[in-house]
C-alpha cells in the first residue's frame, strides 16, 4: 500500500472529566468504517512499539487508537516513575478500566470506525490493561495481552467478559511466572471465558517489543514475536468473520 495514505495524528478525549492524548492511526484511503482496535502501551507510555503496531494494523485496514493511560501524553522519565505508573493502577483496577473504557469509547464514535468490531491488544502493562477491560465486560470481539501481567484484585464474574481472549506469555517472564498463569486459567475457567493462553518457550518479559532493553528477565524474542503476531491475526479473522 502507499504509505503516503497513513495517517498518524493525536485524538483528545476525557475520563472523568481529566484530558487525555492518543494517537490514531488509519489508512485514509479506505472508504466507509472499518474495524477499530485500541492498543495499550507498557509502563513506558506511548513510545515506538505501540505508535509501529498502530501503523502496520492501519495498513492492515483497521482504525488503531494507542490509549493514553497516564494523562494527557505523559511519559515516565525513568523506572522509578514508570514503576509508579504501573503500582498505582494495580491497587486501582477500576480506574486502569475506567481509562481504557473512555478510550475505547472515544475510538468507537469515530466515523472511520464500525462500533460493531471493536478489539483490544496490549503490551506488559498494556496487556494487564486490557485484560481488565476484558473482565469489565468490555464491548470488544477480540482481546490480546502480549506478555500482560495476569494478577487482579477484580476477577471476572461467570459470563461476564464478551470478547473472545488470547494471553501470550514467556516460559522465562520473572514478573509473569508460571503459578499466575495457572490462577489465570482457573480464573478463566470459572467465568466460562473463551480463553487462548500460549506459552512461549525461551522468551521474557517483552518478547513482543524489539525496542526492549535486553536485561535479566528482559527482552526481545523475535519467533516469539511473530508467532504471537500470527495468533492474533487468526483469532481477529475468527471474530470479525462472525460477526458479518
Amino acid at each position: 500500500m502507499d504509505h503516503k495514505a497513513l495517517r498518524l495524528q493525536p485524538l483528545s478525549y476525557t475520563c472523568l472529566d481529566e484530558p487525555f492524548t492518543g494517537l490514531l492511526a488509519f489508512d485514509e484511503t479506505v472508504d466507509g468504517p472499518r474495524p477499530g482496535i485500541l492498543i495499550v502501551h507498557d509502563a513506558w507510555g506511548i513510545a515506538d512499539n505501540v505508535k509501529m503496531r498502530a501503523q502496520t494494523l492501519a495498513g492492515l485496514g483497521y482504525v488503531a487508537l494507542c490509549a493514553d493511560i497516564y494523562g494527557d501524553g505523559q511519559r515516565p522519565a525513568d523506572i522509578s516513575q514508570a514503576q509508579q505508573q504501573v503500582d498505582r493502577f494495580r491497587v486501582d483496577p477500576e480506574l486502569l478500566r475506567d481509562r481504557a473504557r473512555a478510550a475505547l469509547d472515544a475510538l468507537a464514535a469515530l466515523p472511520q470506525v464500525d462500533a460493531s468490531k471493536l478489539l483490544a491488544i496490549g503490551y506488559c502493562f498494556g496487556g494487564m490493561t486490557v485484560l481488565e477491560m476484558a473482565r469489565a465486560g468490555a464491548p470488544c470481539l477480540g482481546i490480546v495481552s502480549f506478555h500482560g501481567l495476569l494478577k487482579t484484585s477484580l476477577p471476572a464474574a461467570a459470563g461476564g467478559i464478551m470478547a473472545k481472549l488470547l494471553v501470550c506469555t514467556g516460559s522465562e517472564d520473572p514478573l509473569v511466572p508460571i503459578e499466575d498463569v495457572v490462577a489465570f486459567q482457573q480464573e478463566m475457567r470459572e467465568a466460562d471465558a473463551d480463553c487462548q493462553i500460549i506459552l512461549y518457550s525461551g522468551a521474557k518479559h517483552s518478547f513482543a517489543n524489539p525496542f526492549a532493553s535486553n536485561n535479566p528477565g528482559i527482552g526481545y524474542h523475535p519467533d516469539a514475536d511473530r508467532r504471537s503476531w500470527a495468533a492474533m491475526l487468526e483469532l481477529f479473522a475468527e471474530v470479525l468473520g462472525s460477526s458479518k
